[in-house]
């Protein structure tokens, strides 16, 4: 039993094996993107949280809130955008900047609140 190629199908899995090719890599690009997000935003986060620890900690002090959680920020790869006290409390935002892949230029933010424990009820 022979065979027989048809001369138009000659060269087919090339061009499909090209094309998922690229597919696959557009998909995993985008996923790179999305998890570097991710990332970033849990440094955000984290930034933030110590900020306002620290902040909370210099305010019981009775130094400069603002000032120690800024610093604390900044050391955690992060930027302090908003610094706010509500009576014992440490209100703060964090940015961190996100990643630049595929055109992609927003920074990642994060709030976080500290303070004293409330008593129990």
């Amino acid at each position: 039993m022979t065979t027989t190629r048809r001369g138009g199908e000659r060269g087919a899995a090339t061009v499909l094996v090209v094309s998922l090719s690229a597919v696959l890599l557009l998909v995993g690009s985008g996923l790179g993107v999305v998890a570097a997000m991710v990332v970033d935003h849990r440094r955000a986060q984290a930034a933030a949280d110590l900020a306002a620890l620290a902040g909370a900690s210099e305010l019981g002090r009775g130094g400069d809130a603002c000032r120690a959680a800024g610093a604390v920020a900044e050391r955690n790869g992060g930027a302090l955008t908003g610094c706010t006290l509500e009576g014992r409390d440490v209100l703060v935002a964090v940015t961190v900047s996100g990643p630049r892949w595929l055109g992609q230029t927003g920074d990642l933010s994060a709030r976080a609140r500290a303070g004293p424990a409330s008593p129990p009820e």
